[in-house]
């Protein structure tokens, strides 16, 4: 095995861990709280550091998570391409905002969490842009406006949690494949 494919082959479970890290920890959380409601809540219910018996849990999961995603983007994305990047560093920087400033912030933590699915939004938008596709990032760009269009105008569903966690699913297919791409130049 190459140097080149064996720093690719690390960089990508890196990026799964980032992935995965933060996903885990939240079913975790859900799991053993014994009152979230995926229809109901947001996920950062779970990170209500006064009201949420498994807070710790949820914001452990969300700041490792956040740290081995910035890793990623320092340690492999920004050597490939330095727009993507910053942008994903950003991006992993936001979700560990999330975990500080949790929901006993009020407005803040709003703001931090509109900031983060923007970002992964930019992403998506920055994967057509730098490898020239339209098409499947178009029509994730459309599925992630309208998930958050249905839950802020019509409250469907009436808890963020399912929008949340469709914009990650949405999103993650095409940071796997940037990366991927990323190990080909």
């Amino acid at each position: 095995m190459t140097y080149r494919l064996y720093s690719c082959l690390k960089c990508a479970c890196l990026l799964c861990t980032g992935l995965i890290v933060p996903l885990l920890f939240i079913g975790i959380a859900a799991w053993i709280s014994g009152w979230f409601n995926l229809v109901d809540n947001a996920l950062s219910d779970l990170g209500h550091a006064v009201k949420s018996n498994v807070a710790i849990v949820f914001n452990l999961g969300l700041s490792l998570g956040a740290f081995i995603l910035a890793t990623y983007s320092l340690v492999c994305a920004v050597r490939r391409d330095r727009i993507y990047g910053i942008l994903l560093f950003v991006s992993s920087y936001l979700l560990d905002l999330i975990a500080v400033f949790d929901e006993v912030y009020g407005r803040v933590h709003f703001i931090v969490s509109v900031a983060f699915f923007t970002s992964l939004m930019t992403i998506v938008i920055m994967y057509g842009i730098g490898w020239k596709k339209i098409l499947f990032p178009a029509v994730a760009v459309i599925s992630f406006i309208t998930i958050w269009y249905l839950h802020f105008v019509y409250d469907i569903p009436r808890g963020a949690a399912i929008p949340e966690l469709l914009s990650i699913l949405i999103v993650a297919p095409f940071m796997l494949d940037y990366a991927l791409k990323l190990c080909k130049r």
